[in-house]
């Protein structure tokens, strides 16, 4: 029996997420068939974190397992004429019996974009979220300070959220612009359902003046979800990596060669 990880990348707007559902296409749905053909055997596959719909990634990792012994190059190259060109496999290693996509993960990282003009793009309008008022990403990056470190973070969990409990440990957190792109990146050990969306539409409050950078510590405080504002759109939201110890060799996306040079 062979384990193998695989890094996938997709633009999520004509999915209802990651996970497999009955009623819906998904993700890992397109991913299982287009392996199963190459593996001719079933497949299951798990992954780094779900996504939900709308919701992008440009380095998700998953693993599987198969009794299928292939050249590396086929799991990707093979796959890849399966899939639909919304979903690609960037690439693919063989890993240990004890490497799981999920479980063994220390932390993940996400972005979330933001096209900040007066007028929005026919292009990207899946890709971003767009915001005609300007931002100003100093206040955003002040404000930003306060959810560094492990804390709860029940103001900024969706009502859903089916976590045990509310505390993540948030260890980076950055706000910057590039021309019209603003991107907050967030890395942290786990997130909450919608954490990420929910933050970032508290941090274009701040951006736009409506409210003053110490709202965010203010909200942490509260652990109200009511108190906050909207979830932003899923369109501007993008995994880009799950990080794991070094001895399971897993690849890193720099999301700048990918996107938005």
């Amino acid at each position: 029996m062979y384990k193998l990880a695989l890094g996938v990348e997709y633009l999520g707007h004509a999915y209802c997420g990651w996970q497999k559902q009955h009623h819906c296409a998904s993700v890992q749905a397109q991913v299982e068939a287009a392996l199963r053909f190459v593996a001719n055997q079933p497949i299951e596959v798990f992954c780094a974190g779900r996504t939900d719909t709308g919701v992008n990634a440009i380095g998700q990792v998953v693993h599987f397992e198969t009794e299928a012994k292939r050249p590396l190059n086929a799991w990707v190259e093979g796959v890849n004429t399966r899939l639909p060109d919304d979903v690609r496999i960037s690439w693919v290693t063989e890993v240990a019996h004890t490497f799981h996509a999920r479980f063994s993960a220390l932390a993940r990282a996400y972005r979330y974009v933001i096209f900040n003009r007066p007028r929005p793009s026919a292009i990207l309008s899946a890709r971003v979220t767009w915001e005609r008022q300007y931002l100003d990403v100093d206040l955003m990056q002040e404000a930003a300070e306060a959810l560094m470190g492990e804390q709860d973070f029940s103001s900024f969990r969706a009502a859903g959220c089916q976590a045990a409990h509310p505390r993540r440990e948030v260890q980076q957190v950055a706000v910057s612009r590039r021309g019209d792109f603003v991107f907050i990146d967030i890395k942290a050990n786990a997130f909450l359902h919608h954490m990420v969306r929910n933050i970032a539409g508290t941090l274009m409050q701040v951006g736009r003046g409506q409210v003053e950078p110490s709202w965010v510590a203010t909200l942490l405080a509260l652990k109200d979800r009511t108190k906050a504002t909207v979830t932003a759109p899923a369109a501007g939201l993008y995994f880009v990596n799950a990080f794991y110890p070094d001895e399971f060799a897993i690849p890193l996306i720099e999301p700048n060669e990918v996107l938005w040079q």
